[in-house]
């Protein structure tokens, strides 16, 4: 590689590295140089319009705009994780990852893959007595549970829902039963209605009352919002957004049904869910319907 080299009189030679450590003549002055042993770094290349961009980060480069990734990219991108949380762990934010070595109880239909020795068994017509069955025949498919057992990894999700990890500590927590992903085996559940609202809302409403120590997932559509509810302070919610609550409050409801809600003219806010008392209640940017199930 030609090592370059300055000529006092002002000529820049490119002298064959043949000649490193050598004395030579300058053929423009005749002037004799010392050539180097070994040619000094290139200097770096002038800045470009393509080079004077800063280098992106690496969440930029994992995540393109256009969404396009090489095979091996997409891969690594994608590679399940293990974070090291215990039971549960978030892979993301939509996705919950149960490892597994026992027992917990999931929503029925909410998983969407497995690894491992895993046998999943319907909740049973009995399992919890016979008012527990009563009140499920009534409850429609979203309070239906399913006990995964084994050893392994399960993966649960429900319709790109946001989850929610809970940790109880001998505590208890009211949640719409809709939104109830996964709980451990250690955690008591019961179904509870409230018969107020039942008449005034398509299929009623329910929730289930989760006590106990140990870990629980809950999903909402978007970012959940907790509001707290003091005493002289009540807080009012439409049910069908109201996720869950603490287990020490009762909520009534408050109608507000007049002729101008007959004819399509009211609020569209006919019927709200009354929290008093001390605690708080969790809400999401979203109504969601829930459906009676169809035998």
């Amino acid at each position: 590689m030609p090592i370059p080299v300055l000529c006092s009189c002002g000529k820049n030679l490119n002298i064959p590295d043949q000649y490193a450590g050598m004395k030579v003549k300058c053929p423009a002055c005749s002037t004799t140089i010392n050539v180097p042993a070994a040619g000094p770094a290139a200097p770096p290349p002038p800045p470009s319009r393509q080079t004077s961009k800063p280098a992106p980060s690496a969440s930029e480069e994992e995540s393109p705009e256009d969404g396009r990734y090489t095979l091996d990219e997409f891969l690594r991108r994608s590679a399940e994780r293990d974070h090291g949380q215990g039971l549960f762990e978030l892979e993301s934010e939509r996705l919950l990852e149960v490892n597994l070595d026992g027992m917990v109880w999931t929503k029925m239909g909410s998983m969407v893959a497995y690894v491992g020795d895993v046998k999943f068994t319907r909740e049973g017509i009995l399992e919890h007595g016979i008012g527990k069955f009563l009140k499920k025949a009534i409850t429609g498919e979203g309070a239906r549970l399913t006990k995964a057992e084994g050893e392994g990894k399960v993966y649960l999700a429900d319709m790109g829902k946001k989850v929610t990890i809970l940790e109880l500590h001998d505590e208890s927590i009211f949640v719409n039963a809709n939104d109830v992903l996964a709980f451990e085996g250690s955690i008591e559940h019961d179904i509870k209605m409230m018969r107020k609202i039942t008449g005034m809302l398509a299929g009623g409403l329910f929730n289930m009352k989760l006590s106990g120590t140990g870990m629980i997932a809950i999903t909402t559509h978007y970012d959940p919002l907790t509001l707290r509810v003091s005493p002289g302070q009540p807080v009012c919610t439409d049910p069908n957004a109201t996720v869950a609550w603490s287990g020490n409050l009762s909520p009534g409801f408050k109608a507000d049904v007049s002729l101008k809600t007959f004819f399509g003219r009211g609020s569209g806010e006919s019927i709200q869910m009354l929290f008093e008392g001390d605690g708080f209640v969790v809400v999401q940017p979203y109504e969601e319907a829930y459906f009676q199930a169809t035998r």
